[in-house]
């Protein structure tokens, strides 16, 4: 049996995905996504755009050809043997900050970086909600491993949420707009986009099964207390301690891998 591919080839418009992993939306994309080893999905709103198989290239979606992004995205998935993990570049963020009213004083206000996504993020398991969660190659490996050591201990450690593309970050704020929520008040809970660690693949928000996701009770969990004395053992580190610099609230529930022997948080930093 074919081996099947573990990684999303990622380009600044279409992200090309295992089809194994994927649902399809119809008899037609069905039967496509089990003749094929990828599907081509539209980043800013996930719609399948073809299913891929070496050479063939099969439409999902009408206009395909003249879809902004699709050759740099069959480029990129039939280099991918050949080319080393990379990042995307950071220069059409620009625009999407000015649409959001963030000035460029956002990063020195908050001590942010600029977050690119990588190229290539690998298949890490199922989040709590069964969706595929992706991570950069070594945090997946890291994220596995720790989940495993974990149990062996019986706690269970969940992944709610890891990568996420400044398409979708930029979601999240437009959807909270359009509610009314005020800028400011939506950037003490979500980095802006192109700031958020979960662009790295490297970041994961972590619960426990009963816990309510990416909550402050969660540090009054068992899952907590074992991440505090054993995740840096893994490289994982909490990111968002009380009163951190960066005026994000306070997110137990939120670690980014950092490599391996990366120090370990003390109770009171945390």
């Amino acid at each position: 049996m074919p081996i099947r591919p573990q990684d999303l080839i990622n380009t600044p418009d279409i992200e090309a995905w295992p089809a194994h992993v994927l649902t399809a939306r119809g008899n037609h994309a069905a039967r496509q996504l089990a003749l094929s080893r990828h599907v081509l999905r539209r980043k800013r709103d996930g719609r399948y755009l073809a299913a891929v198989d070496g050479a063939r290239v099969v439409p999902l979606a009408p206009r395909l050809q003249v879809e902004p992004g699709l050759q740099a995205a069959l480029a990129a998935l039939r280099g991918t043997s050949r080319c080393p993990a990379a990042t995307l570049p950071l220069h059409r963020l620009e625009q999407r900050l000015a649409r959001l009213g963030l000035d460029g004083g956002y990063a020195s206000r908050t001590g942010l970086p600029l977050v690119p996504e990588p190229t290539r993020l690998r298949l890490a398991g199922r989040d709590r909600y069964r969706r595929p969660l992706w991570l950069e190659a070594g945090a997946a490996r890291a994220w596995l491993s720790m989940r495993e050591a974990a149990l062996r201990e019986g706690i269970v450690l969940e992944a709610i949420s890891g990568y996420r593309s400044h398409d979708y970050q930029l979601g999240i704020f437009e959807r909270k707009l359009a509610r009314g929520q005020p800028l400011e008040h939506i950037l003490t809970v979500n980095a802006a986009p192109g700031y958020s660690e979960h662009h790295s693949g490297r970041a994961l928000d972590i619960g426990t099964p009963g816990e309510p996701p990416a909550e402050e009770s969660f540090e009054a969990t068992p899952a907590f207390a074992w991440l505090r004395a054993n995740a840096a053992g893994w490289g994982f580190v909490m990111s968002y301690p009380r009163d951190n610099p960066h005026g994000i609230v306070y997110e137990p529930w939120h670690w980014c891998h950092a490599g391996a022997g990366a120090p370990r948080l003390s109770p009171a930093s945390a």
